[in-house]
């Protein structure tokens, strides 16, 4: 593992200097007339962490929102934390490969790619602090922090890492997890309800605004979608066209999620054409003040419980000692993972190997 404060200052120009035309046609970028309005008293940047399937379009959606960015002069930050991609269509300020050898974890601990890659984010979650301290540095002049991260999505959500990450943005900065669907393979209701399913899991795991966006609308639109979640009268029909298993479990779900679907933003992007970005930026803010009313004083009274309760177990452990103490009396004191016949036993031995010195001692000296 190398030194991130040496690689991500080498690439900190990248987003913070004067804003670069996208590399895509003049005519898809985005109009100066539409440059967001922050709030105001708001100083501290959005960190935006983008999760998304395999090939759903996450990278490239990401490096639509670099460009956008830099056409407007929004002063954009970009973390990249997937160890196994092979190049990325954008400069990221810090990049996990700087930090740790996706190939080289695979070999010295003998894993496979998945476990790679889990063990590669692991490794990169302990210096983590210093990641949340180089954005703190820059924050007055970032608006946002966009976060890229592996394509193997259940790595990042249900790790240990994923969540120390997560939780170290969340309680620092106001945090918005944006879920990526591909559109197109979502048209069969079944495959519409797992991702549905997916993102209900990643809302009550991460206890963070969630954003749907429905990518690749240049392809096929998300107004199926917008229906379906509006009215599950309409999924239900969509639903009767197909018999099996799955598609009367997508039937029984869809009324267990239609509350899940009223309390959820979501937006309808193209990273190729751009269209939906504007949108996309709105929604997002819109999250970030869903932070700060709400989940930001969920989580305050969340780390205030985890701290107390540490706390309780700090003083509990500190009186048992106490009492351990007081009832040796400077004799040896036996641990609870050790039972009395074995400390009696390690007792004897220790007596008789005291005997057996003592023993080989006079044979010395009589000799």
């Amino acid at each position: 593992m190398g030194d991130m404060g040496d690689s991500e200052t080498s690439r900190e120009e990248a987003l913070l200097s004067p804003p670069q035309p996208p590399p895509e046609n003049a005519q898809n970028a985005p109009s100066t007339s539409t440059a967001l309005k922050f709030p105001v008293g708001r100083r501290k940047p959005v960190i935006v962490i983008v999760i998304g399937m395999a090939g759903s379009g996450k990278t490239t959606l990401l490096h639509r929102l670099v460009a956008y960015t830099q056409a407007l002069g929004i002063h954009g930050y970009i973390l990249n934390l997937d160890p196994a991609v092979v190049s990325l269509p954008f400069t990221a300020n810090i990049d996990i490969r700087d930090t740790v050898n996706y190939k080289n974890v695979m070999k010295e601990y003998n894993l496979g790619p998945n476990g790679g890659i889990l063990t590669s984010l692991n490794l990169f979650a302990t210096k983590f602090d210093e990641v949340i301290g180089l954005v703190e540095k820059r924050a007055d002049n970032l608006d946002y922090v966009l976060v890229d991260t592996p394509g193997q999505i259940e790595i990042f959500t249900w790790s240990a890492s994923g969540a120390i990450i997560t939780e170290a943005f969340a309680s620092t900065f106001p945090t918005v997890v944006t879920y990526i669907i591909d559109t197109p393979r979502s048209t069969s209701p079944v495959t519409f309800m797992s991702n549905m399913l997916y993102a209900c899991s990643i809302l009550y795991k991460t206890r963070l605004p969630l954003l749907l966006v429905f990518n690749k609308t240049d392809v096929a639109q998300h107004q199926f979608a917008l229906e379906w979640m509006e009215d599950f009268e309409a999924f239900q029909a969509a639903v009767d066209t197909e018999r099996s298993y799955t598609s009367n479990l997508s039937r029984s779900l869809c009324l267990v999620l239609d509350e899940f679907y009223h309390n959820l933003h979501n937006v309808g992007v193209s990273a190729v054409t751009g269209t939906g970005i504007d949108d996309f930026f709105a929604k997002v803010e819109a999250g970030a003040d869903e932070y700060m009313a709400g989940y930001r004083v969920e989580l305050e009274i969340r780390q205030a419980e985890k701290q107390h309760k540490e706390e309780l177990r700090t003083q509990e452990n500190l009186a048992r000692l106490q009492k351990d103490i007081e009832g040796s009396k400077g004799q040896r004191v036996v641990l609870s993972s050790v039972s009395a016949e074995e400390a009696e036993e390690s007792d004897e031995d220790e007596d008789k190997l005291e005997d057996e010195d003592v023993d080989d001692e006079q044979e010395h000296d009589y000799d």
